[in-house]
């Protein structure tokens, strides 16, 4: 049932209470894409390390010898740092990029005032979220700085070389104790927001905002609250876990008998394959976490542009609930090589194969909806449609990996990198581009620059699709990844296919700055945005660009119509706002 929002704590008073330490959903948004923002540069630098290094193994990195002298001596990278920067990547990409800024960072501005409230359930709550998730960063970035630097296990940190400490390997001692305890912290974090999003849905909706008539963002932001509410409730106690192996002597995660370095090591009883379970448990429904939030984005913005609703509404809905339950039946499907009962391979495949199905539903709907329309090519619509092209593209390939006697020779392939690049990666950077150039002039009271943003997405489409999709043809040939180098084995003809992913690589990182040009330049000088630039109908463009403290200046909308009524003959033009009391004329 729907109720009237009411005030949670008064304006801020000072600088740090307004925006540092501030309790405002808004501002606590836009620190959360800050983070993003700052992660996402990192992360993007490590992958061109490891490009540079994968496409020219023996060319020195200017500068880098001074930096890691013993680890990259003479500026070449060697094997152990290549796997340092592998981990780090894709930890930071994954988690303090994939999940923070399409989830945290979108959802805490947007999601209370689509639903007409005036800040989230928990403001303190949601304050103690943004900032232990930054301090998981710190102490992320903290790994570098070490000495024996960042830890060398991957992203997915698989036990035991994760759990047994500096005997398995250089990083593998204090840098793998670091980040044990970041992705902890971040668990809190996000534990921490997904309740806030819960109840503010469920609690602070205002008067007529019915479930149905909340947009498909907010139902997207949600549904990610709830994934995420078990997901990480689980993930945090196999951190704790994996923590205790390496400080406390105990063996959840290593066998009895181990011997690594020439030197027994003192566990017995414990389970590689249970840390396995217990991340791959948490790691499907997190590429949903990922994901989802754009799907939501995607499925609000397009009939903004396309100029009519969205077909079929009500069963996209349906097919986002679909989704969030699936996840949870998939997980072993990263497991199909991990020695678990074959048996159980096929049952994981079976809902592997399912869970395409309302995915594709909501493609369809999403090209129902474009067919025909007046569409208008501006750059929000223009990253919905490159969503909507990346993602099938990489879902495609899927198909394969949920078969287990392909996914034998393909698991351990460049086909995987390229398939959840795609998917996980482009697919969700693609909503996260949609989402700022979107709501941009509702955050700053400014508009970006379109023209440029138009030349940042072709360009940007054109790269993604030169670096990822020659990756599935590398895995095809059998090219292993996680390997560093090429030159001396059978994989060495496939040095020029490297070579221009390389270079792609760095030609689509080299064309987000002018993404961060568009960015920083609107903020500060960008043209005065109008309350509602594109016409929209939900709640948010209702009131002023950027909007008051309280969100809707101390008056509570009434909500009377749906989400995106286009193509009706009413007062204000071809749309119906979601609070306007004017009812359509008919012709």
């Amino acid at each position: 049932m729907e109720t009237t929002a009411t005030s949670h704590h008064a304006p801020p008073q000072g600088f740090l209470r307004k925006y540092v330490f501030s309790l405002d959903h808004k501002v606590i948004g836009k620190q959360y894409l800050d983070l993003a923002l700052v992660a996402v540069v990192i992360g993007m630098v490590l992958s061109w390390l490891m490009r540079f290094h994968l496409g020219f193994p023996t060319t020195a990195v200017p500068g880098l010898g001074k930096l890691a002298p013993t680890a990259a001596a003479g500026g070449v990278i060697t094997p152990e740092l290549y796997l340092a920067l592998m981990t780090m990547h894709g930890t930071i990409m994954v988690f303090f990029v994939l999940t923070t800024a399409p989830f945290a960072g979108f959802g805490n501005f947007v999601l209370p005032i689509q639903v007409g409230a005036e800040d989230m359930a928990f403001p303190r709550f949601n304050m103690m979220s943004f900032w232990v998730t930054f301090v998981a960063f710190l102490v992320l970035v903290a790994a570098f700085f070490v000495p024996e630097g960042p830890p060398i296990s991957g992203w997915t940190a698989y036990a035991p070389l994760s759990a047994i400490g500096k005997d398995a390997g250089p990083g593998l001692g204090t840098g793998q104790t670091l980040w044990a305890v970041s992705i902890a912290l971040f668990c809190v974090g996000q534990l921490l927001g997904a309740l806030n999003f819960i109840a503010t849905t469920l609690d602070l909706r205002t008067k007529g905002m019915t479930l149905m008539r909340m947009p498909l963002s907010t139902w997207a932001w949600f549904i990610t609250s709830v994934i995420g509410l078990i997901a990480f409730s689980v993930l945090l106690p196999a951190c704790i876990l994996l923590i205790l192996d390496r400080v406390a002597g105990t063996s959840f995660f290593i066998p009895g008998g181990l011997v690594v370095s020439d030197r027994l090591q003192p566990h017995s009883g414990g389970s590689p394959l249970l840390w396995q379970h217990l991340f791959w448990f948490f790691g499907h429904p997190e590429v949903y976490i990922a994901i989802l939030p754009g799907f939501g984005i995607v499925s609000h913005i397009l009939p903004v542009f396309a100029r009519k609703p969205l077909l079929g509404p009500k069963v996209v809905l349906i097919c986002l609930i679909a989704i969030a339950f699936l996840s949870y039946t998939v997980w072993g499907h990263h497991m199909f090589l991990s020695g678990m009962n074959p048996l159980s391979a096929t049952l994981f495949s079976v809902p592997t194969l399912v869970i395409t199905i309302p995915a594709t539903i909501v493609v369809l709907l999403w090209i129902g909806t474009v067919y025909g329309a007046r569409m208008r090519f501006t750059t929000p619509a223009l990253f919905c449609l490159g969503f909507i092209s990346v993602f099938v593209s990489g879902g495609i390939s899927g198909f394969f990996l949920a078969q287990p006697s392909i996914d034998t020779y393909l698991h351990g392939t460049y086909f995987v990198v390229g398939h959840f690049h795609f998917v996980m990666g482009v697919a969700a950077m693609f909503g996260i581009f949609a989402g700022v150039y979107f709501w941009f002039p509702k955050m700053y009271g400014r508009m970006m620059n379109d023209k440029l943003g138009k030349l940042h997405f072709t360009l940007t489409l054109i790269g993604v699709y030169c670096v990822f999709m020659p990756m599935h043809y590398l895995g095809l040939a059998g090219n292993v990844r996680r390997y560093s180098t090429f030159t001396d084995d059978y994989m060495k003809g496939s040095l020029p296919l490297h070579r221009f992913i390389t270079i792609a690589a760095l030609f689509t990182g080299a064309v987000q700055l002018i993404f961060f040009y568009n960015l920083i330049h609107s903020r500060l000088r960008g043209a005065k945005a109008p309350d509602n630039p594109w016409q929209a109908t939900s709640l948010e463009w209702s009131t002023s660009s950027p909007p008051p403290f309280d969100n809707f200046g101390g008056h509570h909308p009434v909500v009377t119509h749906g989400p995106n009524e286009y193509g009706v003959k009413g007062p204000t033009g071809d749309y119906i706002m979601q609070a306007s009391s004017d009812q359509p004329v008919t012709s």
